[in-house]
């Protein structure tokens, strides 16, 4: 899960997708990281915090990290918030089988349209609409993964 900072979007992005792997049985290592640097070592952002918290997920053993290349390696899907983060991740990836690892979160509710989780960091009242648009966007791919392997 990738967004600009790693404090407000990928954290509870991975939050979600962790949670809702766990739910369903599956032994997926989920992580997040930020393109950006700003906010490396830092818990997520309070509100970030307290929209997981009032949906039962605790985001607080999570803290900030820069997005690196070698994660194109270390994970099997690389899930962007929004196309800058789509732009500045691909450059990473030197080649087709990296490039097609990445890809933004809600192609899986909006396939092909190229929309973009809003960044909630300057609106407060933002946080629980990101995250519903979250938690169908992890559901939607869950889904597929478990339809695709039976």
């Amino acid at each position: 899960m990738v967004c600009l900072g790693n404090i407000c979007r990928s954290p509870l992005a991975e939050g979600i997708m962790r949670h809702k792997a766990i739910r369903h049985g599956l032994n997926w290592i989920v992580d997040s990281a930020g393109t950006g640097f700003w906010h490396v070592g830092e818990l997520p952002d309070q509100r970030s915090i307290a929209t997981a918290r009032q949906h039962g997920i605790d985001i607080t053993g999570q803290r900030a990290r820069q997005f690196e290349a070698a994660d194109l390696e270390r994970f099997d899907r690389i899930f962007v918030m929004d196309t800058q983060n789509l732009r500045d991740v691909l450059r990473h990836a030197d080649d087709g089988e990296r490039r097609e690892k990445v890809s933004l979160i809600l192609d899986h509710l909006f396939p092909g349209q190229q929309r973009s989780v809003p960044d909630p960091y300057y609106d407060d009242d933002g946080f629980e609409e990101v995250f519903r648009m979250l938690d169908d966007a992890c559901e939607s791919f869950i889904r597929d993964h478990l339809e695709a392997s039976t």
